[in-house]
């Protein structure tokens, strides 16, 4: 009888911790450089991301609120405000692995989308990697929660 409820404990403490892991990810994170600030959020097993705030200074120099996705593909899409734009989806945590994977991030200075990864480190910096086929491709960003 002990030793099922200490198995008990044990599982109910690894289940509680791992649901906290996974869950590191949510709320708002600034970029180290200070370009872009962005909210991350939960949408079922699949984690999200939108912007919140950029630079200004950065690209045409326009208002951050009159910026448009201009570089989209997607014709029908080049309208849509850049602020509260959705840049991050698909996302589920790989427990072996201890990170967040299988997403698609879009890159609105270049209309691209690229797959991706996120991890944060023990110091919580989150670590999120824009990918194309190989994981050595691509560009890294990093951020600190807000």
């Amino acid at each position: 009888m002990a030793k099922s409820s200490i198995i008990f404990f044990l599982l109910l403490f690894y289940t509680a911790t791992a649901q906290n892991r996974i869950d590191d990810i949510l709320g708002k994170w600034m970029s180290v450089d200070k370009t872009v600030s962005v909210s991350v959020y939960r949408e079922g097993k699949n984690f999200k991301a939108r912007i919140l705030w950029f630079d200004e200074r950065l690209g045409n120099g326009k208002p951050m609120n009159t910026r448009v996705d201009s570089h989209n593909p997607d014709l029908n899409l080049r309208n849509r405000k850049l602020i509260g734009m959705e840049i991050l989806k698909n996302l589920n945590f790989n427990h072996e692995k201890q990170r967040w994977e299988n997403g698609k991030i879009y890159d609105a200075s270049s209309g691209r989308t690229w797959d991706s990864y996120i991890e944060i480190q023990e110091n919580g910096l989150m670590i999120v990697r824009g990918y194309w086929k190989w994981t050595w491709i691509g560009k890294t960003l990093h951020f600190n929660k807000m």
